[in-house]
Order: C-alpha cells, then sequence, then structure tokens
C-alpha cells in the first residue's frame, strides 16, 4: 500500500494563505480622475504598441498559486510509501533471533533494524536491540536509539539456535516489541506479545555426513520452498599444496514438495582422508556446513611383525598390505607390546599362528573394546590345530586340518573364481575380475553359524572372508595368504577395495559417559553464524559428559573438538534435524523484510515549481510585449538552473572521467557489481582522506565497449559464470597492460582460491587470464615495494586473509647485507592476484558506513583497517610506481621499522 508522509507538515498551513494572495495579485490600484486636456487632439490617430491589461488573467494568478503551492508543499518534505515509525512513544525492543538461519540475508536484516533505529532516534525514544543468541541480561539495556544505531553493526549472527528461557523474565511494560525471526519452528516464541518481521525465504541446511558401503551419505534439508530444485555439495580439504581446495562435488536434488534430499559421494580413500568439511554451494550459514572428525579420517592400522618374516619383499606376507593399506591409512609395525598401547583401529596378523596366553588376553580386551583383529591364512595356520575342534576366541570360524589346494587331498580340478558379493556384506557393490582366482584356501568346518559369518565365498560357496562379532569388535578371517601364494587376489584393485572397506568400517563407537567423564576436550576450529571455519584460538576446553548429547551454544560452540587421541565433529544441525516454519499465536503481524524504497518528492515539486515559474516570466513577457527581447534571457536563466554542475563541468565530453578514477569490471552479477562499487567507493573516501589523492566516484567498465586508458586500476572480482571476453576486449586488455595500467584480480573465496588451487573461481580465473599478456608471477615478497609505498605492511586482507598475493616476480637481484630490502626501481606490477575479497572489506553505504561484516568485533575492525591500508598502498604504487624503492628512503624506513 501506498502512501505519503511530509516530514515538516506544519509548513502546509501556508497553502491557507493562497486565496489572500490571490485577491493581492488580482486587485488593481485605483482609477485615475478624468481631465479633459485641450491639446489631447494633437494625440488623436496615434496607436500605442504598449497595451496594460486592468486585471491580471485568471490563468496567471492559477499559474502563480500552483507554483507557491509546489514550493510550500514541498518544503513540507513529502515522502513517498514512508517507512512505518513504529507504534506509540514508548521505548523500542528489538528481539533478534541472529541464528545461523539468520545468516542469509543478514545485511538486509540489520538494515531492517537499522532504519526501525534511526526513525526512533528522530522521535527521542529509547531503544535496545538483544540477539537471542547470546545470554541475555538481567534488566534491558535501555540507551538512546541513536547510540545503537552506532552500535548495531557489531551484532552478528551466531551458530548456534536463539535461547527463549528467559524472554518472559524481561520487563517489557509500555515498550514497543519487535521480533526480527529466522523463520525456523523453535518453541518459546509466545513468550511476548510482538510485532514480527521474518524474511521468508528459502533455508536449506545439512546433516552430518556418513560413510556407508565405501560411500559418502550425504542429507541436505529446507525450509521455505516445495518446488523441485537442486542444490550442489562441495567437499572441501587441503590440496597438495595444503591449500583448502574442493575436493569433489555432488549433486542433491529436492523432489516438489519434499523437505529432504539425499546424495552419495563416492571419492578415492587418498580425497576422503583429507576432507575437513562439506558445505553447500551458494550458502553462506553455518547450518549449511558440516564438519569431520576421526569417522572419515584415516585409520591407524598396525601390522604384527615377527623376526622370522621373510626378508624378500615380494614374498613377505605383510608386503602387499603395506601397499594395499598405504594410501587409506596410517601404518605402525611392531610387536604386540608395542602396538596394543597404541590403540590402533585395525590389528593385522598375517599367517600368524599361536599367541601366548598373555597376548591373547590382551589381544581379546582389545577387539572387545571395538578394535578389529583382521587375520590372514597361511602355512603356518594350516599346520597347527588352531580352533579345530574349539573355536578360537579370537577365529571366526573353525578350521580343518590342512588345507585346501589344486591337485591336493581336498582337491579341485582348477583354481576358483569369486562369487558375486551379497548385499549383506561389507564389499556389496565390488566386482569380482575373473582374473582373480584362489588355489589354495583353509577351509572351514561346517557350523549353523557359518553362513552368517561368511562375507566373501568362491563360486562353490566355500569361504573366502568369514567374520563374527566380538563384543564391540570384530575378528576377519581372510582363508587365503596376504601374498600371492595361494591366490591372486593380493595382485588385484579388489584386494585394495576389500582392505579398505574393513579398515574404514572400523567406526569408534558412540561415546558414552563413561568413555568421556574425567576428559576435557579443546576446540580446534569453530565455525561463526556465516559458516566460516576459524582457529578456536585460546577458547577453553569443555567436559567431555557434555559431549555426549551435545547442543550447540556460546558455551559449546559448532566446531571439532579434539581429546584424549580423538577428534569429535559438533554441527549445527544433528542427524535428525528438521526444518520447519515458525508458528505464531494468533493474531501476531507478520511482515516481511523486503519493503518499497522511500521516494523524497521534495526535489520533484521544487523542480515543478521552478518550471511553472519560469512559464510565469515568459507569459508576463508576451502580455507586456517584450516575448522577444526577453526570450534569451529566459532561456539562459532556464538552462543555467536546470543543467546539474556535473554535466557543465564535463559538457565537453561527459564520458571521460576525471583525473585519478579507479574502476571495476562489470560482471554481470549485480550484487557483486554493487559490492565492487562500494568497495571502491570506500577505498576512495579513504585515498582523499589519507592521502594527496583525491579520487573521483568509481566506474564500472564493460570490457567489449569501454576504454580502459583512463583507468590507472581496474578491480576484477572473479565469477564462475563470468564469460569470457571477446578477442577484441583481450586485444584492448592487453594494451592497457602494456600501457602501465593495473588489474586486481580478486578470487573472493578466502584460502579457497589460492593461485594454483583448483577452486571453481581459480579454474575461471586461469581461463580469463590466459590470453593476457601476463609475466611470470610469485608470492608477495616481504621486501615488496607494496607494503611500503605508504604503509608498512606485513599482511594484506580484505574480508578474509589468505596469506598470498601474487605479484609479477623481482628480478634476481641480491639484497645488500644490511639493507632492508633489495634495489628494485623497475616497473610496476601488471597485475595482482589474490583471494581475500577486498572490495567486500571496503564496501561502504551511501552514508560512509561499513557495508558487510569483517571478521568479529575489535579484531575485526583491525582486519578491516589493514584492508584500507593494503588499498591505499595499492593505489599508491600503480601511482608512483617503485619510487618508495629507492635507497634514498633506507634512513626513514630503517627508523619506523625500529620504532
Amino acid at each position: 500500500m501506498t502512501g505519503i508522509a511530509f516530514t515538516a507538515p506544519l509548513l502546509l498551513i501556508g497553502l491557507i494563505l493562497l486565496p489572500v494572495l490571490w485577491w493581492l495579485l488580482r486587485a488593481v490600484p485605483p482609477a485615475a480622475v478624468r481631465r479633459r486636456f485641450p491639446g489631447i487632439v494633437l494625440l488623436l490617430g496615434l496607436r500605442d504598441d504598449e497595451s496594460q491589461t486592468a486585471t491580471t488573467p485568471w490563468w496567471l494568478l492559477a499559474l502563480r498559486m500552483l507554483a507557491l503551492a509546489a514550493v510550500i508543499v514541498g518544503f513540507a518534505g513529502p515522502i513517498l510509501n514512508p517507512r512505518a515509525a513504529g507504534t506509540g512513544g514508548g521505548p523500542l525492543l528489538v528481539l533478534m533471533d541472529a541464528s545461523w538461519a539468520s545468516a542469509r540475508d543478514w545485511p538486509a536484516r540489520v538494515a531492517k533494524v537499522d532504519e526501525m533505529l534511526r526513525d526512533a532516534a528522530r522521535a527521542g525514544r529509547l531503544a535496545a536491540v538483544l540477539p537471542l543468541t547470546e545470554p541475555l541480561p538481567e534488566e534491558i539495556p535501555w540507551q538512546s536509539a541513536a547510540a545503537w544505531v552506532e552500535r548495531l553493526p557489531s551484532v552478528e549472527p551466531r551458530a548456534w539456535a536463539p535461547d527463549y528461557a528467559r524472554l518472559a523474565d524481561l520487563d517489557t511494560d509500555g515498550a514497543e516489541v519487535v521480533w526480527v525471526s529466522d523463520g525456523l519452528a523453535r518453541e518459546g516464541r509466545d513468550a511476548l506479545p510482538a510485532r514480527v518481521i521474518e524474511s521468508g525465504r528459502f533455508v536449506v541446511g545439512l546433516r552430518p555426513a556418513r560413510y556407508e558401503d565405501g560411500m559418502i551419505a550425504l542429507e541436505a534439508v529446507r525450509m521455505g520452498d516445495g518446488t523441485a530444485r537442486s542444490v550442489d555439495i562441495r567437499a572441501i580439504g587441503p590440496g597438495p599444496n595444503g591449500a583448502l581446495t574442493q575436493l569433489g562435488v555432488a549433486t542433491a536434488a529436492f523432489e516438489a514438495g519434499a523437505a529432504e534430499a539425499e546424495v552419495e559421494l563416492s571419492l578415492p580413500p587418498e580425497l576422503r582422508n583429507r576432507v575437513a568439511r562439506f558445505e553447500i554451494a551458494g550458502e553462506r550459514s553455518a547450518g549449511a556446513v558440516t564438519l569431520t572428525d576421526d569417522s572419515l579420517a584415516r585409520r591407524e592400522v598396525a601390522l604384527l611383525t615377527r623376526a622370522e618374516d621373510e626378508a624378500q619383499d615380494l614374498l613377505s606376507p605383510l608386503y602387499y598390505l603395506r601397499n594395499a593399506l598405504d594410501p587409506t591409512a596410517d601404518l605402525i609395525e611392531g610387536d604386540l607390546q608395542t602396538l596394543l598401547p597404541a590403540d590402533p583401529d585395525v590389528l593385522v596378523m598375517a599367517d600368524v599362528a599361536r599367541l601366548s596366553p598373555t597376548e591373547s588376553a590382551q589381544v581379546t580386551e582389545w577387539v572387545e573394546d571395538g578394535g578389529l583383529l583382521l587375520r590372514f591364512a597361511g602355512p603356518r595356520l594350516a599346520a597347527s590345530d588352531l580352533s579345530r575342534d574349539v573355536e578360537d576366541p579370537l577365529m571366526p570360524v573353525r578350521l580343518r586340518s590342512g588345507g585346501r589346494t589344486v591337485g591336493g587331498a581336498l582337491s579341485w580340478g582348477e583354481p576358483k573364481s569369486l562369487r558375486p558379493f551379497d548385499e549383506a556384506s561389507p564389499f556389496a557393490g565390488l566386482q569380482t575380475p575373473e582374473e582373480v582366482t584362489v588355489s589354495s584356501q583353509i577351509v572351514a568346518q561346517p557350523d549353523p553359524t557359518l553362513a552368517d559369518r561368511t562375507i566373501a565365498a568362491l563360486a562353490d560357496g566355500t569361504p573366502l572372508v568369514t567374520r563374527k562379532v566380538l563384543g564391540e569388535g570384530q575378528v576377519v578371517l581372510f582363508h587365503v595368504t596376504a601374498n600371492a601364494e595361494w591366490s591372486t587376489l593380493p595382485l588385484s584393485g579388489l584386494f585394495v577395495q576389500m582392505l579398505e572397506r574393513l579398515a574404514v568400517s572400523t567406526r569408534p563407537p558412540a561415546l558414552s559417559p563413561e568413555d568421556l567423564e574425567g576428559t576435557t576436550w579443546v576446540p580446534r576450529t569453530v565455525l561463526d553464524g556465516f559458516g566460516t571455519a576459524r582457529d578456536a584460538g585460546g577458547m577453553a576446553g569443555v567436559a567431555g559428559e557434555d559431549l555426549v548429547d551435545p547442543v550447540p551454544s556460546p558455551a559449546l560452540p559448532p566446531g571439532v573438538y579434539e581429546g584424549p587421541g580423538a577428534s569429535l565433529a559438533l554441527n549445527v544441525l544433528d542427524a535428525e534435524a528438521v526444518l520447519g516454519p515458525a508458528v505464531w499465536p494468533a493474531g501476531t503481524a507478520v511482515e516481511g523484510l523486503d519493503r518499497a524504497a522511500e521516494t523524497p518528492l521534495m526535489p520533484w515539486l521544487l523542480a515543478l515549481a521552478m518550471g511553472l515559474l519560469t512559464l510565469d516570466v515568459l507569459a508576463s513577457l508576451w502580455l507586456g510585449g517584450r516575448l522577444r527581447r526577453g526570450m534569451s534571457a529566459a532561456l539562459l536563466v532556464v538552462l543555467a538552473a536546470g543543467l546539474p554542475q556535473g554535466a557543465r563541468a564535463q559538457e565537453d565530453n561527459p564520458a571521460v572521467p576525471g583525473e585519478v578514477t579507479l574502476a571495476y569490471v562489470e560482471t554481470g552479477d549485480a550484487r557483486i557489481d554493487e559490492v565492487s562499487a562500494a568497495g571502491l567507493r570506500g577505498l576512495s573516501t579513504v585515498l582523499a582522506q589519507r592521502t594527496s589523492v583525491e579520487p573521483d566516484a568509481p566506474r564500472g567498465v564493460n570490457l567489449e565497449t569501454d576504454e580502459l586508458a583512463f583507468y590507472p586500476l581496474l578491480y576484477w572480482p572473479v565469477t564462475e559464470a563470468q564469460p569470457l571476453p571477446s578477442a577484441e576486449a583481450y586485444a584492448r586488455l592487453n594494451r592497457y597492460l602494456r600501457g602501465g595500467g593495473m588489474i586486481v584480480f580478486d578470487t573472493r573465496d578466502a584460502d579457497l582460491g589460492g593461485f594454483g588451487s583448483s577452486s571453481p573461481a581459480s579454474v575461471r580465473l586461469r581461463d580469463l587470464a590466459a590470453p593476457l599478456d601476463v609475466p611470470p608471477l610469485e608470492p608477495m615478497p616481504p621486501d615488496h615495494v607494496m607494503t611500503r609505498t605508504f604503509y608498512l605492511l606485513q599482511d594484506y586482507p580484505g574480508r578474509y586473509n589468505s596469506p598470498e598475493v601474487w605479484v609479477e616476480a623481482s628480478p634476481d637481484v641480491e639484497q645488500v647485507e644490511g639493507m632492508p630490502f633489495r634495489n628494485l626501481n623497475d616497473g610496476v606490477t601488471p597485475v595482482v592476484i589474490g583471494a581475500n575479497d577486498w572490495a567486500a572489506a571496503w564496501a561502504v553505504d551511501d552514508r560512509g558506513r561499513a557495508l558487510l561484516p569483517v571478521g568479529r568485533g575489535y579484531a575485526g575492525e583491525q582486519q578491516r583497517e589493514i584492508a584500507y591500508r593494503f588499498g591505499v598502498n595499492l593505489v599508491m604504487h600503480v601511482l608512483s610506481g617503485n619510487y618508495k624503492s629507492d635507497q634514498v628512503h633506507v634512513p626513514a624506513l630503517l627508523d619506523r621499522l625500529g620504532n
């Protein structure tokens, strides 16, 4: 509904005077007294070209009244579609859920609260803002609304749910309560009557990842959208160079009306062991991220070695095991007295027939506590009487004496192949190659439990692999040797896959209060509300009992916790999480975040008044017969009044920018282009305040049509969907680089976008930069001139703080002893490549306030300040080159470094 409000409504009283002015303007002086003059006869026959009307024409009076009315109404400050300023004159209490579900559209929520606070400030009202993800104070901290406007940027979403337990204790008598909800169903929202603000946007989350049958099972849940759609789930972890990168991606498809979507991701063991987290692409919230712990980590496998093992590698029972397990597990070797205290996940015994009673008891206790004992047959085991008449506790089945071989007593006519794996087997889904055959095996005694314990069999049905449960652990026996003596299985890729299935299937049992009692777990990384994993720093440890059925809270934030020999991931959503829409008490007023922008009408009304007065001047000249003489002057007045100052300043060539103008490359993504423009606007403001450089307003450039030579610096945010420029555009870019221009490429993906990584933005950057005449690059050295062109810098952060920023490689010049830097006096690096999202850190709104959050609290503002300093150094480097590399500056720099 559209309405009109006035900022100074009392001025409308002036409209009452319009009838009086009509009467005054219409009045004429009294008629002159008539006296006959004898000489009048001399004037007879003369014509008077100029005539005076007795009264002002009605239409001219109406024109003047309308102009005056436009001036009065204009100065009264009319506003089209004004914001509601709240109800009553009491204090304003804003409750913000500020949870992870609010992070996706957090800037819109903050802008909405900012509007309400400014309206309250104009009315002189008290106000308070309470984020419900923080502990509630004993009393509401009432302050002036203007003070809360300044404090509002420090409010950030958190990675846990809001707490409504103490809302009913708040004294809100006489206050207007506005609840900015995250839109999710939660109990306790009927504690206070309030006006509710919700975004109504699509919310999606990710449940913890599971490992099942060789695949990573991922489940996404959603709320607020019943249409068929899909989301990409990315696996993130360290790449070969140690930088976080995308290791894999899977697409989960939501069917129409479905609230859940499942997908399986297959990763090679080497990559799966590196995964640090899974995240939904394009979602900016902690609920769309799930961290990983030991459940997907490398298993620790112990190989029992003996002095009498074969020295020749190819004949050693452990040779093939080492090669098969090394990519997927951490291997340790030794005797039982060395291995068992290390508490491995898997213990492998290849052709070990007998253990001492003490060793047997120790291994049995270890298996019962959750270990996996993996045994292989061989000549020693076949020749022993182990598990013949009575099943040994550390054997899954009873065995027959001797063995079965081609040409033996229990002979085959030819080697046997493998039977396809059953669905209940841990090897289900693996292909059985025809070239894998078995020529010898240890045969199991027939037993009622044999069929249930057989998890792999030969084509004739005899067991190849058997398994039994012992306490919390398992005992598995391969009825063939671990080397190629009895079968070709160790020579195949199937052997690697089978061992990998068995090793990774050893999941640590659910932690119980007894296991965790008396332990302390220290957070290693924690998630903020936007889903960014941060170093926990000096956060205090938590009691192990709190992690049995953990609920994220300020004292227990989502993250990865390390305890005695293990790690545990606490995620925002658990395995049973369901997202539902918020339900409010009947009669609650609910409104959205989106509102039409206010439109001030004063400029339009004053422009209308000016136009009407101009018509009045022309009409008066026409009535007085002086239109021809006054037309030129009137037209000049109209043009001078209507022409904007900026247009007159650039009337010769309005397309030419000022002396120094920063520019950004238009990507086609409106949101990214807005951030780029706001970022360069903020950097230009800082340059004007701190240096002698006074840039004009930043501009967006179209690489296909705009001339680039006017701009010393081009900021180019890289997007995954950005189209490649044409050949003509690349030719223009290369001329720009050769002419001394600089392009700042920003992949905006934090540590995922380090130069040389394989993140989507980095891949697109390589495609975009391939046709450019780019010199060899290197990470910015500590003595690069850009680190001291204006400020002395060691880091180059933006919204993120990735350490690597790439610039043109410096020539091989030795540093003189005693000098703080090399003597490099040539050129400006034509390309700067980073991933820190500098524009987001520089960005300011129309009022000069920071547009997007950076970090948390004081540390975040300090990071923003360093980002501004890097931007100043960047521009000064473009404008002054390597001037600050001259040795004449050494004494001053040494003095500053010393201080």
